[in-house]
């Protein structure tokens, strides 16, 4: 059995642990596993010790488990469809986040940032993203009245999304915890580079050496970032933009579907062999 969720699959793994003690259990983990549950909840810490191997979604996902667990942990990054590169414009820097508006997202630092930039010219801010908290939502709406770059633009489909994130620059990503953005690999497979928030599931997309972060919260960096890359349009060989598509452009291998299937066979044939 491969269950989704330690905390939310409790049940499910506990029953298949009494009925094939031993064998056969992966348990994949999440964001919201890594960093919060399993540090919080019996069921789902029991669940880690009942599975045979657990499954991370990006490369420092094991770091977040206990050392004696650590053995058991396997990487296996998701995959995303490929889009053309397009030509972007290099009259302006269009930036795009992509995320609901919830306080593990951290929405704050967006508005923050758009309000540091109010007067620099040619940055352009799209968000989207539901707002499953009213008074972000609100914020949301407030950012917009005062800073007539940035733009709340709701929630979008998911096809009409890639499109924004395709024209964009860069895409911008200031949460507080994640598991694995899917949202990152998107980017990646269209050719527009990331400036994310330093959180270690960032970082296990990203690689430790990335030269897009910017500590979480922090909308001072986040908006200096963006200022170097509207800078940096001019096309100079040495820009921070050129840097961010090249690193990106060496992790996009990581995210290719037939990677994706070939490591979950992988898993598959321990699990049988175990």
């Amino acid at each position: 059995m491969i269950a989704l969720h330690a905390r939310r699959s409790a049940d499910s793994i506990a029953a298949w642990a009494k009925t094939h003690p031993g064998r056969g259990l992966a348990v994949v983990l999440t964001g919201t596993d890594l960093y919060r549950d399993i540090q919080q909840d019996q069921s789902a810490q029991r669940s880690l010790e009942l599975a045979q191997l657990l499954v991370v979604l990006q490369e420092r996902g094991a770091d977040a488990l206990a050392a004696h667990l650590r053995p058991k942990a396997r990487t296996i990054f998701q995959s995303t469809t490929r889009r053309a590169e397009i030509q972007k414009t290099g009259a302006h820097l269009r930036a795009v986040m992509v995320g609901h508006l919830r306080a593990v997202k951290s929405p704050e630092t967006l508005f923050e940032a758009a309000g540091r930039l109010a007067g620099e010219e040619g940055i352009f801010i799209d968000h989207i993203g539901d707002a499953l908290d009213p008074e972000l939502g609100a914020a949301a709406e407030a950012t917009a009245a005062a800073c007539p770059h940035y733009r709340w633009l709701g929630g979008q489909p998911h096809d009409a999304v890639r499109r924004r994130i395709q024209r964009a620059h860069v895409l911008i990503l200031t949460s507080s915890m994640e598991g694995g953005a899917h949202v990152i690999m998107e980017a990646i497979a269209c050719g527009t580079p990331v400036l994310a928030s330093r959180v270690p599931g960032n970082v296990g997309m990203l690689g430790t050496d990335y030269a897009g972060y910017f500590d979480h919260g922090d909308a001072a960096k986040l908006a200096g970032l963006l200022v170097r890359c509207r800078d940096d349009l001019s096309g100079s060989r040495d820009s921070l933009l050129r840097r961010l598509q090249a690193q990106c452009a060496k992790r996009l291998p990581l995210f290719a579907p037939d990677a994706e299937r070939a490591a979950v066979r992988n898993l598959v044939k321990e699990l049988l062999s175990s």
